[in-house]
């Protein structure tokens, strides 16, 4: 799955910074064996009272991240192959991220999906099948939403419901409905957008690819930065990115959700 190329990479001028309740790091949660590495720097609450929608690629505010401080995203996965690989480099430097799950690959790899939760990291939600979510009728919509849910809480604890135990959820190209945004927000889940993009749907060698996310960032200085998992150029430059971030200062924040989602009519 990839994002559409018509999303070029251009300055966004960044809006007023929702509050967010920013949560002490629980016992062990920066906690690492090894003193040589990147690390979590803290954790970070999220709730869509105070932050419904995130990321200044798609909306007038992002997390209130301070200088030098970054989130990590994922999207589109589980794919075994390279997730696996995405895995291990951010287990080696301690670091956690959140990955956006697609339905459909979820239910066909619910033991990688089982991995990612164990390993620390956070499951966010991206439709059933990543279709373009502006350009289908509303109802069909909130069917690949709530399918994507429930594919993604089946393979996590093994009971379909459409309540997400983590309310983030991404949609697919960054393209979405009011109605939609309405819809997420009064069932208290999160919209993620992003801050900056490795571009990495772009056919690329892996060293073009870190030359553009590094220098992206280097520009904006912090945010949320979109990754994609699946894609292999990706999972080969992730111990370089990730080693990139210690060597120049910035710290890595783990997001969790910072309240319960509303209840859904439809769950099950």
């Amino acid at each position: 799955m990839t994002k559409m190329h018509r999303l070029k990479w251009t300055s966004t001028s960044a809006g007023l910074l929702l509050a967010a309740a920013i949560g002490m790091a629980p016992a062990g949660a920066t906690d690492c064996p090894r003193n040589d590495t990147l690390g979590t720097s803290r954790v970070l609450s999220v709730d869509a009272k105070t932050t419904p929608q995130v990321g200044l690629k798609s909306f007038p505010q992002t997390l209130p991240l301070a200088d030098r401080e970054v989130v990590l995203t994922f999207d589109d996965g589980p794919y075994p192959p390279t997730t696996a690989k995405v895995l291990a480099a951010l287990a080696q430097e301690c670091v956690r991220a959140t990955f956006f799950l697609i339905g459909l690959p979820a239910s066909e790899h619910p033991d990688m999906v089982k991995r990612i939760a164990r390993e620390g990291h956070t499951i966010g939600h991206h439709t059933w099948s990543h279709p373009f979510m502006a350009r289908i009728p509303f109802d069909k919509a909130k069917t690949e939403i709530d399918r994507g849910i429930a594919a993604d809480e089946m393979a996590l604890h093994g009971v379909s419901t459409t309540t997400p135990s983590t309310p983030f959820f991404r949609f697919p190209y960054f393209e979405q409905t009011q109605a939609q945004l309405d819809l997420l927000q009064a069932r208290g889940i999160v919209v993620f957008g992003a801050d900056l993009w490795a571009s990495d749907w772009d056919e690329m060698a892996p060293e073009q690819e870190l030359k553009l996310v590094t220098e992206r960032l280097a520009a904006a200085g912090k945010g949320i930065i979109l990754f994609h998992d699946p894609k292999a150029r990706t999972a080969a430059i992730m111990p370089a990115f990730l080693r990139y971030l210690r060597d120049n200062g910035y710290r890595v924040v783990h997001l969790v959700p910072g309240g319960p989602p509303q209840k859904n009519a439809d769950a099950h």
